[in-house]
């Protein structure tokens, strides 16, 4: 939602621009009561509700006039909260700031058309707006497919975080009740826990990004913020995985302490490289305010 609100208020004038003229073109709205309003749900298939409102008395008068069916249950009802926070500019139209509707849940605008003694209310579906004018770009049937590609792959890495989970605390369990306890004991449902962990929150994010809320905005800060979480949580599970190693090379294997080194070598590297990741992308962020 909030990529949408950003596109719409970058492009705000430009689309209270294509608005105003479109139903201008229409000629005034009111004289289209008689047939519900098709006219104007024909020209925009982002519009979702048309009512209307007493500009003296701030009272629907209307039932909420959906493209294909209304709803009685909001006329004779106050809409003085809005009136009190409209704008009119002197066309008579004004704009709302793009918010969650309580109606429908969908994130919306609404515009006001003042005519005569009567206020007409219109919301439109802001996702629908913005790719109708051009500003974002979805193609339908290869979506569908690329969604269900995620949907699939998304839950597929839950269920297998899920596992190594279960696996944690199965292989936790079983020692202890076979009075096993040892450090591979301890250790190993830690690094089993650690990685289900990376891997539920990677699932997560990509189903958050690219199923439940598509992402358009092609900013590198999300992709670098994703990717950083996700190293911070497998250098964790490294970090646990070289210490365990470390205590039974002393245990076992003191000649072999070498090959310890280099794995602690091998994380620092790699701590060092994320460190490095992240100050570059907060100085990036520094210059572009």
């Amino acid at each position: 939602m909030k990529e949408y609100i950003e596109i719409y208020n970058k492009n705000r004038e430009k689309i209270e621009t294509i608005i105003e003229n479109s139903v201008e073109g229409l000629g005034k709205i009111s004289n289209e009561a008689h047939n519900f309003y098709k006219k104007l749900f024909i020209a925009f298939p982002s519009l979702e509700i048309i009512y209307i409102v007493d500009a003296t008395t701030k009272i629907q008068t209307s039932a909420n006039i959906y493209s294909q069916y209304n709803d009685d249950t909001e006329r004779h009802k106050s809409r003085s909260y809005l009136i009190n926070k409209l704008q009119i500019k002197e066309n008579n139209f004004a704009f709302t700031n793009p918010y969650q509707s309580s109606t429908t849940g969908t994130l919306c605008i609404t515009v006001s058309k003042k005519e005569g003694n009567e206020i007409i209310f219109m919301d439109f579906v802001l996702e629908k707006l913005l790719e109708r004018i051009g500003l974002i770009e979805k193609h339908v049937y290869f979506s569908k497919i690329i969604k269900a590609f995620y949907f699939i792959a998304g839950f597929f890495m839950m269920l297998l975080s899920m596992s190594a989970i279960i696996y944690g605390a199965y292989d936790f369990i079983s020692n202890i009740t076979q009075n096993s306890l040892n450090i591979d004991a301890i250790f190993k449902p830690v690094i089993a826990t650690t990685l289900g962990l990376a891997i539920f929150d990677l699932a997560k994010t990509v189903l958050e990004q690219e199923v439940f809320f598509k992402s358009y905005s092609k900013d590198s800060r999300i992709e670098i913020k994703i990717l950083t979480k996700f190293l911070i949580t497998i250098l964790i599970a490294l970090s646990i995985e070289t210490l365990m190693v470390v205590f039974k090379i002393a245990i076992e294997n003191y000649d072999k302490m070498v090959n310890a080194l280099y794995l602690m070598g091998g994380i620092s590297f790699i701590i060092v490289s994320l460190a490095l990741l992240i100050f570059l992308t907060k100085t990036t962020k520094t210059l572009e305010v």
